[in-house]
């Protein structure tokens, strides 16, 4: 049985782990890069779109996926006719439309398939890692996160080190993939404030079928 002693430990401990998760996440957004800030790309693009009656795609894999679906949601929210690539609803894209891909490492072969018959805008920690983002991205939204591919060679080079010191830190590519909600929520409201939308219309558009 917990004491109440032990529940204040496990308490205090909980707080520091969310500090610490949240101090590595706000260090993403004062991390230095010659890229313009993401944010400022992700609203000119989406805030274009919406402008010029362009539909709005999203799609991403594994986890970095599961971020991009939260972002398509909020965007119907806001009255975006927005949809997620591979659902069984989505419309056919064409050139007035947007495409927003996430490729955490900089390229995944799924990402790179379906490229070409929108505008893309490629989200990821590596604008400079691959052929992808200069052959298939028309605008690139820098990231400065740690994905696994970074972790991967962070342990080739710590091969043989103590482990313990690395416990802090997020594992694999949830660095970026906690950055990508951060981000995204930072979108939604300035997006809202350029279209005119109040939480009550956001609200009026939610779902009642939950």
């Amino acid at each position: 049985m917990e004491t109440p002693t032990s529940d204040s430990a496990a308490a205090a401990s909980a707080q520091a782990d969310a500090a610490a998760i949240c101090a590595q996440i706000a260090a993403v957004f004062s991390a230095p890069t010659p890229h313009p800030p993401a944010r400022s790309v992700l609203v000119a693009e989406l805030a274009a779109a919406a402008a010029r009656g362009g539909r709005v795609f999203v799609h991403g894999v594994g986890r970095e996926g599961l971020m991009m679906r939260a972002l398509c949601m909020r965007l119907a929210h806001l009255g975006l006719p927005a949809h997620c690539v591979g659902d069984v609803t989505a419309p056919p894209a064409g050139g007035g439309d947007l495409l927003v891909a996430s490729a955490g490492p900089g390229a995944f072969s799924t990402v790179d398939a379906i490229c070409g018959v929108a505008r893309v805008l490629l989200l990821t920690a590596r604008p400079d890692g691959g052929e992808f983002p200069r052959r298939q991205a028309d605008v690139v939204a820098h990231l400065p996160a740690q994905t696994m591919a970074d972790e991967e060679e962070e342990d080739a080079e710590a091969a043989g080190t103590e482990r313990s010191s690395l416990r802090a830190k997020l594992p694999m590519g949830s660095l970026y993939e906690g950055a990508m909600f951060v981000l995204f929520e930072m979108v939604v409201l300035e997006i809202a404030r350029v279209l005119g939308q109040s939480p009550a219309q956001m609200r009026a558009r939610h779902t009642n079928l939950e």
